[in-house]
């Protein structure tokens, strides 16, 4: 059994909570064990993951937040920066799904938070982003472990 950190930027409460039953319902449906914490935003993720990770009680990491767009640059910084921490820590191989939603408004990420929208026909998955997060991250895992 696995322990999985959820890390989350809990900065639109409505729709982090549908990001976060997602991850926690893929990550109960494989029986692992998981815990949350809580950061103040995106580009907190990273530096949390790598505070966690340095402590060895994590196997992989699921980093949840949502970002929209405003009127300012800030967007751009926050999401090209949390998403290149985020990687940076996957090259030195952490087990890392990574659903901090980059969106124009709230609409779209109600979509992408909310329950998976597309079939088993539709190629159009756009929901429960926190779940493919977390599957993710288990798979990633997988792959360490068998590599190891």
């Amino acid at each position: 059994m696995a322990r999985i950190l959820i890390v989350e930027a809990r900065f639109y409460d409505h729709l982090n909570d549908l990001l976060l039953a997602g991850a926690v319902a893929a990550i109960e449906a494989e029986g692992h064990r998981y815990e949350t914490i809580t950061v103040p935003g995106a580009l907190e993720i990273p530096g949390a993951i790598a505070m966690a990770a340095e402590t060895g009680r994590y196997d992989a990491f699921v980093a949840l937040g949502i970002v929209i767009r405003g009127e300012t640059y800030h967007f751009d910084i926050v999401a090209n920066e949390s998403a290149r921490g985020i990687m940076a820590l996957t090259m030195d191989g952490l087990a890392i799904g990574n659903a901090i939603l980059t969106v124009e408004n709230e609409a779209q990420a109600l979509v992408r938070a909310g329950p998976e929208t597309g079939g088993a026909d539709n190629a159009d998955h756009k929901g429960d982003k926190g779940g493919a997060a977390a599957r993710a991250a288990l798979t990633m895992m997988a792959l360490k472990e068998r590599f190891a």
